[in-house]
């Protein structure tokens, strides 16, 4: 499992010119699956997301969590995070769960999210044209990947 999590001042989601997900300051977290991936990967990434201290304290130094700073969460589904560009010019999606392994596993990374931080979380639609608007606030773009854990 692997996500990108953009620290944000505002983003937005939007799917067939409609508005679905809103926040202000918080994180913005595109997630992407593999087959192998379980719900030891989720809980492991769930924790380590919201413990990440990439938020200012005081004195303007990056040393507050997202719990801390009572920040708000987007997470939209992304499955080119898994993209494989070695050969030629046309990126291989093969890694990427496909949806009837995926959905199940996007809903409960939301559902641990939303469980672990006491707080609802805002997503896109597994799976739509999304157009996926973002202030991003440092900028401050953190990349982890649940197999890269040891």
């Amino acid at each position: 499992m692997k996500v990108v999590i953009q620290r944000v001042s505002e983003a937005s989601v939007i799917i067939n010119n409609s508005e679905v997900a809103s926040i202000k300051k918080g994180l913005l977290i595109l997630l992407g699956i593999v087959s192998e991936d379980s719900q030891d990967d989720i809980n492991w990434l769930c924790n380590k997301i919201l413990n990440l201290r990439i938020f200012p304290d005081t004195n303007n130094v990056m040393n507050t969590s997202l719990l801390d700073a009572e920040g708000n969460i987007i997470v939209v589904s992304q499955f080119t995070l898994h993209a494989s560009t070695k050969k030629g010019n046309r990126p291989s999606y093969i890694k990427a769960a496909k949806p009837d392994v995926a959905i199940p596993l996007y809903e409960a990374f939301v559902k641990t999210l939303k469980t672990e931080s006491g707080k609802p979380i805002q997503t896109g639609e597994f799976g739509a044209d999304m157009k996926v608007h973002l202030v991003n606030d440092g900028p401050v773009t953190i990349i982890i990947d649940s197999k890269d854990k040891i």
